[in-house]
């Protein structure tokens, strides 16, 4: 049976704008078979999408986006990481890295007020059944108060660019390598998200040497030239490859749809190897 799987996916428990019912049915619409739900900083959904998953025949596996920062050269860096063994363990990293992130959105949030006629109110309804608010919510409210007609589009960049917006407010993420230890204790796969979105090529050695297991390499914002020095360093390294959409529904630049992006048969086959090798390793 092929396995091909979208393995980056995002939901309202996060900043994407589709809850998990829907991502469920439009996975069984598109014939997605394996799914992964990659929830910045949360596993608050997975139990409802396995659930869900099971009712509709679609394998989930368990997984979460995690936010960090490269301190060393100033950059934020996402590590995707799939089947924890102990997923309690990313519990206080999560509330931490989800109590900053709550604090300085909220003073974005103040600060756009001043500008633009929205209110607390009206960002909350679009943050509803999200487990923090995001600027994707502020941007929503923005839209629905005729100040804009996208999300990121020229208004974001003027609110919230990290060089001179407006409304910015830098939120100080853990160190890399910090969550990277985290999420290997946990007994989770750990995989560098998209290296071109962040520039964090320049990171991997690092990365790798501490344990990184893959790195991701289906995904809309890879360059050729980056891929190909992405495969050959994983066979260099025998690191997992990985792939997904980083489906966000409207909550996105340009429309992508669920499955766009998939990681092949024999990378999801790598991945679950992997999980029952930790496994062995963790008895």
């Amino acid at each position: 049976m092929n396995m091909a799987a979208e393995l980056h996916c995002h939901t309202k428990i996060s900043d994407g704008s589709t809850n998990i019912e829907d991502v469920i049915a439009i996975a069984r619409r598109s014939k997605i078979s394996t799914l992964a739900i990659t929830d910045h900083d949360s596993f608050a959904g997975t139990t409802r999408a396995k659930v869900l998953g099971e009712r509709f025949k679609i394998n989930v596996i368990n997984g979460i986006e995690l936010s960090a920062y490269d301190y060393e050269r100033d950059s934020n860096v996402h590590i995707l990481g799939y089947l924890p063994l102990f997923p309690n363990r990313l519990e206080g990293l999560c509330h931490r890295t989800n109590q900053k992130r709550r604090e300085c959105t909220m003073e974005m949030m103040k600060k756009v007020m001043k500008e633009f006629p929205i209110t607390a109110d009206m960002v909350a309804k679009c943050a509803s059944g999200s487990t923090n608010i995001f600027k994707q919510h502020i941007m929503h409210a923005l839209m629905l108060a005729g100040c804009t007609d996208s999300i990121f589009g020229d208004l974001y960049h003027y609110l919230f660019n990290k060089k001179d917006g407006t409304c910015y407010v830098k939120i100080e993420y853990p160190d890399v390598f910090d969550v990277l230890k985290v999420l290997k204790d946990s007994g989770g796969i750990a995989v560098l998200a998209h290296p071109d979105f962040y520039q964090n090529m320049d990171l991997l050695p690092a990365l790798i040497e501490k344990g990184l297991d893959g790195i991701e390499l289906w995904h809309p914002t890879l360059t050729p030239e980056t891929a190909e020095k992405i495969r050959a360093i994983a066979d260099e390294n025998n690191l997992l490859l990985t792939g997904g959409t980083d489906f966000h529904g409207m909550y996105t630049d340009k429309p992508l749809k669920l499955g766009s992006y998939m990681t092949p048969d024999e990378n999801v086959k790598a991945l679950l190897a992997k999980r029952r090798e930790i496994e062995k390793n963790f008895a």
